[in-house]
């Protein structure tokens, strides 16, 4: 079977990863055009970053080494509330995700799990997180020299047209030569080049996600690291502070109602104390596809939905895209079909609705943050209000394909102040929890730490 992906960014590069470690005898082939740059704004990975990583055989001090990556533990939320709150997406803490009632009720703070890594900027020696902040483009570099030596081919040209029959794609038209394939990914972006001319269409979110709009910036480097993504809220939406060995990769997101990219630029200074260079603008519209797949077609990463930075979901989605098209893509039909874009639709509601999450907190300190211009979705609305009275469950989270579970949620909700302390003593947690807890706190107790630059320092150079 030939399969062409379209588009070589680090969706398209993920996909023919696992697509080839799913089926050796795939001849895969990407078609990009260096000509056409990479969006490389999100630079941090969420927890199905190791499954990738596992499944197609990558390690971890290759990836460190060649992306210039940092470690990533979470998210740390700042000026949102009135203290910062943490998300975590670290597995050994997500796994303690029914203990938070136990903690609240003997005094042990979220903090106490976390303190050797997060407020001190120090990481463990025992093991690697299951996240990483990396730098996009060499990240690209990287990936791309993995899928060569693993005979995927890599060719340079731009698709200029698309040929169809009977709405399936037949063959594409590059400006230096035509390619047929038996199937077709969409990794072209924004631009959806190949899935529209088969009759998607675009779904808007921009009535539940208010921000279109972007500026991306570098700073110097530092003399530590975060071991965590920053994620501060601003007068008309948030900035990222993302370290990666060598320089930190910044941006800020919000609704260009209520700022201009030179109003933007002069907060981001005026908070940062000093001046900046915009490296990429990006206008967007929150969303996806009404199909992704539809016949011998497969839209993938941007190109089939995109919701914003917050949380590092577009990567994450790529992965579980890749991993369900990889379960069908040798043999399929029109009700596997329906069945991907069904589950897929699911995901992205999921995603959507997290995100709406982080925009409930009780800040008014600007007009943007007064009018909060945005509707809650049906779907997050109806669990709202059902964890008035108790708290998420395995059972609100049944899709096993997800980005975001019960633990997810508890940590946001409790963080903008939509769970007390008082409900959380309340929280059923299992009979060994107790046992659990105190192992985690050992764990992390007596892990010895060192300081996140000097171990990164450390694997670069073959030290360790």
């Amino acid at each position: 079977m030939k399969i062409g992906i379209i588009g070589g960014g680090t969706a398209g590069l993920i996909a023919s990863l696992i697509l080839k470690k799913s089926c050796e005898k795939l001849n895969i082939e990407i078609i990009r055009s260096d000509k056409l740059g990479i969006i490389g704004v999100g630079e941090g990975s969420e927890n199905t970053w190791n499954d990738f990583m596992s499944f197609v055989g990558i390690d971890p001090q290759d990836l460190i080494k060649n992306t210039d990556a940092t470690f990533k533990f979470g998210v740390m939320f700042e000026n949102w509330t009135k203290k910062p709150y943490f998300h975590s997406v670290d597995d050994n803490l997500l796994n303690i995700q029914n203990s938070y009632g136990y903690m609240i009720k003997n005094k042990y703070s979220f903090a106490d799990m976390t303190v050797p890594f997060l407020w001190n900027n120090k990481v463990g020696t025992k093991s690697y997180p299951n996240q990483y902040h990396f730098n996009t483009f060499k990240l690209n570099t990287f990936l791309s020299n993995i899928a060569k030596s693993r005979g995927i081919k890599i060719t340079n040209d731009e698709i200029k047209k698309v040929n169809t029959v009977e709405n399936k794609i037949k063959s594409l038209v590059g400006e230096k030569k035509k390619y047929s394939f038996d199937f077709y990914i969409d990794c072209t972006g924004f631009k959806r080049l190949l899935i529209s001319s088969l009759g998607a269409k675009w779904i808007s979110y921009s009535k539940y996600l208010c921000m279109n709009s972007a500026i991306a910036f570098p700073t110097k480097d530092t003399d530590e690291y975060n071991p965590y993504t920053l994620a501060r809220a601003m007068s008309a939406g948030w900035m990222w502070r993302i370290p990666t060995f060598g320089r930190w990769g910044n941006g800020y997101i919000f609704n260009d109602k209520y700022i201009t990219e030179t109003q933007a630029k002069k907060e981001c200074e005026k908070y940062l104390g000093h001046s900046i260079t915009i490296a990429k603008k990006i206008k967007f519209n929150p969303g996806r596809l009404d199909k992704s797949w539809i016949n011998n077609c497969c839209a993938l990463g941007l190109s089939s939905n995109f919701m914003e930075p917050m949380e590092a979901s577009s990567i994450g989605t790529s992965i579980k895209q890749s991993f369900m098209l990889a379960e069908d893509i040798l043999q399929y039909n029109d009700a596997t079909i329906n069945f991907y874009n069904k589950r897929l639709q699911i995901i992205v509601e999921n995603i959507r609705d997290f995100i709406v999450l982080h925009y409930l907190c009780n800040k008014k300190d600007s007009v943007f943050w007064k009018d909060k211009p945005f509707k809650i979705p049906d779907t997050l609305q109806k669990y709202l209000d059902i964890w008035k009275v108790r708290m998420p469950n395995k059972n609100d989270f049944q899709e096993n394909k997800l980005l975001f579970y019960q633990s997810n949620f508890i940590l946001i909700l409790h963080g903008i102040g939509l769970i007390s302390n008082k409900q959380l003593k309340h929280l059923l947690y299992p009979s060994n929890i107790s046992t659990d807890i105190k192992h985690l706190l050992f764990f992390y107790g007596t892990t010895p730490v060192v300081s996140h630059k000097n171990y990164l320092k450390q694997i670069k150079l073959k030290s360790i």
